[in-house]
C-alpha cells in the first residue's frame, strides 16, 4: 500500500501490451471497477484504488488468468539483486525451444536428408532417430508455449477469444495432424515474437529510467558537526540540508543557491541549449548540470518529491490514459480474433464436406488462417507508439499527462494564450509613475511594494524590485486581502489603501482626478500595464508597468499557423491599450482585455464552441480554471512548478512558447506511425488470409509473415524515441 496516494500496487510478470491488460480487466472485472485500476506497461505495474479488496484477493484473481503477480513491495526486496534466470526466463525458454528444433531436425534429416526434412513432414517408419526427432519437437513446443498455454487456458475458461487462445489452437491442430515441425516452428516464433515485445517496452522503459539517470545516487551534505561536507546517499538527505555542487556536476536536489552564481544547464530537464545564469536566491532543479564555478545550496524536496522525480511520475501514470488510436485497435481486437477463429473452422470444414475436398488439406489452411490471423502485430504497435512518444516528449522537455493527450494537438483548430509570461517574458519593469497633487514618487512606491510584498506575481515582483533600486522604504502591510482579477487591500500603519486595475479604481469610485487619467490613458495606448494606487478618499497615483514580447513569438506563431491553426487568441486581465499592444507585436489574431478570471472560461467556452478544439496555453495555477474548460490544457514554464505539472494535460517545462510547434509537429508524427502500422498490420493479414483461403500459403509463410509484420511494426515505432 503506498501511503500518499492509498493505492494497492502489484508487479504484474509479462505485462507488455494491452492483451495482458485486457485479460487482468476481465479476470478482475467483478472485484474491481475499471475505472480504479490503472497500468503501468513501462515497469509491469498495476494500480487499484479501491478499498474493499485485499491484495491477496486480486493476487489470486490475476494468477487465475494465467499471469503471476505480487505486490510492489515485495517485488523490490525480491529484486535487489535479481538472478539472471529469472531476469531472462521468457529468453531462456524462448531458445531451448529454439535448440530443441535445431536438434530435432538434425535428427530428422539423419532419416530424410537435410533438404526432405525441411520440405517434407513425414515423420518416418518409427526409427530412433525418428523417435527422438518427435520428442525433440515436443519438446520445442513445450518450452515454446511455455508463457502462452496458462493464458490460453485461462481465455478458453472465460470463453474469451484472444491471441494465445488463437496460437495454442494452431500449434495443438499442428501437431494433431502430424505436422509436428511447423507447429514447433510456430510455438518458437510466436514466443520470439512475445520476447521483441517485450524488448520493445524495454527500450521505451530505458528512454524514461535515463531521466532517473540524471541524478546522481549521492551528494556532498554539510556535517555540522565536523564542520565539512560529507558525501550521503540521495535517500538520506532531508529538506533543508547544504549542499555543495562542484563544477561539471549533475545537481541531486532541487534547492535553492545559497553561496556563489554558475551558469546551470537545464537541458536534460526543460530542454533549453542555452545555460541559464543562477544566483544567490535562484532556484536549481535535480538532474540540471553546474557549470564551471562551485555553488552551494540549501534543498527544498527530497529526492522522492524533486521535479524529476514528479515528471517520471507523471510519465508513468500517463500509459494508463489510452488514447483513441488504442482503444479502436483494442476494439477491433475484441471483434477480429474471434470472427478469425470462426473463419478458421469454416475453411476447415466447408471444402471437405460441400467440395469432398481432403480433410488433412483444408484443416492445414485453417491452421494458416489461424497463425496468420494473431494480432499481435496490430496490438502491439499502438502502445509501443505511444509509450515511445511519452519518452520522446519528456526527453525535450514537453510532458504529457496521457496517451489521450498525444494525439489531441493533431486536431487543434484554435490557441488561446494568456499573456504574462506566456506571451511575454514575464519579467515586467516598472517604467514611470504619475502621482497626484500632495503626493509624491516615494509615497506611491512605498504603499505598492508595502502591499504587494507578500504576493506571488510578476507585476508585485516588478514593484518590489524598483523599491529596493530606488531605496524606498517598505513598511509590514496588514489584513492583506487579495480581490481576485482586480486587485489587493491593506492596512498600513492602520490607515487603509488599495490598487488594482482601473476597473477597480471606478468601483471605488474615486475616478475624478481628470489630468491623472487622461496620462493614465495615454500610457495605456502605448502599451502600459496600470496599476493603480489609493486610499478611502483620493487615487494617490498610477504605476506604468512594461513587459516584452518573447523574442520567438513571432516565429512560433507563424508556424502554429503552417501547423493548421487557425486562429490565435490572447486572453489578459490587463487594459485594452497594452493588449492591443502586444496582440500587434506578436502577431495575434484576437486579443480580449479586462478579463477576470472566470471571463477567461467563458471565452473559452466560445472558442470550444466556434472552433471544436481549442488549447488553453498559461502558467497552469492562476489559468487552472480555463485550462480545464478547454480541450487540452498547456502549461509553461512547469519546471519545479507541482500545481502546474498536476493541473495542466500537457506541461511545458521551459518558457519556450518554440516548443508549441514542435509538440504539434511530433503529435503529429506519433499518428502517422500508428497508422502506418495499422494498415500494415491489416494490409498484410488481409493479404495471407486470402493466399489461405486460395490455398497458396504455408504455415511457414505465414510465421514468417507474422512475425515480420510484428518486427517492422516495432522498429517503426522505435523511431518515435529518436530525433
Amino acid at each position: 500500500m503506498n501511503g500518499n496516494n492509498q493505492y494497492l500496487e502489484f508487479k504484474i510478470y509479462g505485462l507488455d501490451c494491452i492483451e495482458e491488460v485486457n485479460i487482468i480487466k476481465k479476470a478482475l472485472g467483478k472485484k474491481v471497477l475499471e475505472d480504479n485500476m490503472q497500468f503501468d506497461l513501462l515497469n509491469g505495474k498495476l494500480l487499484i484504488n479501491q478499498q474493499d479488496i485485499s491484495a491477496k484477493e486480486i493476487i489470486s484473481s490475476i494468477k487465475k488468468s494465467g499471469l503471476n503477480a505480487t505486490t510492489w513491495d515485495e517485488h523490490i526486496a525480491d529484486n535487489q539483486n535479481p538472478s539472471f534466470i529469472s531476469k531472462n526466463l521468457r529468453l531462456i525458454t524462448t531458445s531451448i525451444s529454439g535448440i530443441f528444433i535445431v536438434f530435432a531436425y538434425l535428427f530428422h534429416a539423419f532419416d530424410h536428408g537435410f533438404i526432405n526434412a525441411f520440405i517434407d513432414n513425414d515423420n518416418g517408419s518409427g526409427t530412433i532417430f525418428t523417435l527422438i526427432s518427435q520428442l525433440s519437437y515436443i519438446l520445442a513446443i513445450v518450452f515454446g508455449s511455455w508463457f502462452v498455454f496458462p493464458k490460453a487456458i485461462s481465455s478458453l475458461k472465460r470463453l474469451n477469444a484472444d491471441m494465445n487462445l488463437l496460437m495454442v489452437i494452431a500449434i495443438l491442430c499442428a501437431a494433431a495432424i502430424g505436422q509436428l515441425f511447423e507447429a514447433a516452428v510456430v510455438s518458437f516464433l510466436f514466443s520470439l515474437s512475445l520476447v521483441l515485445e517485450a524488448w520493445s517496452v524495454g527500450n521505451a522503459r530505458s528512454a524514461i529510467t535515463k531521466l532517473m539517470d540524471l541524478t546522481p545516487d549521492t551528494a556532498l551534505v554539510y556535517c555540522c558537526h565536523d564542520k565539512e561536507f560529507e558525501e550521503k546517499p540521495l535517500a538520506e538527505i532531508n529538506v533543508g540540508k547544504r549542499l555543495l555542487i562542484k563544477p561539471g556536476q549533475k545537481i541531486a536536489l532541487d534547492g535553492i543557491v545559497i553561496r556563489g552564481d554558475s551558469f546551470i544547464n537545464q537541458a536534460p530537464i526543460t530542454g533549453e541549449s542555452i545555460p541559464v545564469e543562477k544566483q544567490v536566491g535562484d532556484e536549481v532543479f535535480a538532474g540540471s548540470i553546474n557549470g564551471n564555478s562551485t555553488i552551494e545550496i540549501k534543498t527544498t524536496k527530497t529526492a522522492s518529491n524533486s521535479s524529476i522525480a514528479k515528471i517520471i511520475q507523471a510519465i508513468e501514470h500517463a500509459q494508463s490514459k489510452r488514447s483513441s488510436s488504442e482503444k479502436w485497435v483494442d476494439k477491433f481486437a475484441r471483434i477480429y480474433t474471434p470472427c478469425m477463429i470462426v473463419l478458421a473452422i469454416l475453411i476447415a470444414i466447408v471444402p471437405p464436406l460441400l467440395l469432398a475436398q481432403p480433410w488433412i488439406k483444408w484443416i492445414y489452411q485453417a491452421l494458416v488462417i489461424l497463425v496468420i490471423a494473431c494480432p499481435c502485430a496490430l496490438v502491439i504497435s499502438t502502445p509501443i507508439s505511444i509509450v515511445s512518444s511519452l519518452a520522446r516528449a519528456a526527453r525535450n522537455g514537453v510532458l504529457i499527462k496521457g496517451g489521450n493527450f498525444v494525439e489531441i494537438p493533431t486536431k487543434l483548430k484554435a490557441i488561446a494564450f494568456d499573456k504574462t509570461g506566456t506571451l511575454t517574458k514575464g519579467l515586467p519593469v516598472v517604467k514611470q509613475t504619475i502621482i497626484s497633487d500632495n503626493f509624491s514618487e516615494e509615497q506611491l512606491i512605498t504603499i505598492a511594494a508595502s502591499l504587494e510584498q507578500t504576493i506571488d506575481h510578476p507585476i508585485s515582483k516588478a514593484i518590489i524590485d524598483y523599491a529596493k533600486q530606488n531605496n524606498i522604504q517598505i513598511k509590514e502591510a496588514l489584513n492583506i486581502k487579495v480581490i481576485g482579477g482586480k486587485g489587493i487591500i491593506g492596512q498600513i500603519k492602520d490607515s487603509p489603501y488599495w490598487l488594482g486595475s482601473h476597473a477597480f479604481a471606478h468601483e471605488k469610485q474615486l475616478c475624478n482626478n481628470k489630468p491623472l487619467h487622461k496620462q493614465a490613458a495615454e500610457l495605456g495606448e502605448n502599451g502600459f500595464t496600470l496599476i493603480f494606487v489609493g486610499n478611502d478618499k483620493q487615487i494617490i497615483g498610477a504605476i506604468g508597468i512594461q513587459d516584452t514580447i518573447k523574442d520567438n513569438i513571432n516565429e512560433a506563431l507563424k508556424q502554429l499557423k503552417e501547423s493548421g491553426i487557425n486562429k490565435n487568441v490572447m486572453l489578459t486581465g490587463d487594459n485594452n491599450g497594452t493588449a492591443k499592444a502586444i496582440a500587434k507585436q506578436a502577431g495575434i489574431d484576437e486579443y480580449y482585455a479586462e478579463l477576470l478570471p472566470e471571463d477567461k472560461v467563458t471565452k473559452v467556452e466560445e472558442l470550444v464552441n466556434k472552433y471544436k478544439n481549442v488549447a488553453m496555453v498559461g502558467d497552469g495555477i492562476n489559468d487552472a480554471p480555463a485550462l480545464a474548460r478547454s480541450n487540452l490544457g498547456i502549461a509553461m514554464g512547469a519546471i519545479g512548478n507541482d500545481i502546474a505539472i498536476e493541473t495542466a494535460d500537457i506541461a511545458l517545462m521551459s518558457d519556450d512558447i518554440g516548443k508549441l510547434p514542435w509538440l504539434i509537429k511530433h503529435s503529429k508524427r506519433t499518428l502517422n506511425i500508428i497508422k502506418q502500422n495499422v494498415t500494415f498490420a491489416i494490409a498484410v493479414k488481409a493479404i495471407f488470409i486470402s493466399l489461405a483461403m486460395a490455398d497458396l500459403a504455408t504455415l511457414w509463410m505465414a510465421i514468417a509473415a507474422d512475425i515480420g509484420t510484428t518486427l517492422i511494426v516495432i522498429i517503426n515505432a522505435l523511431r518515435l524515441l529518436k530525433k
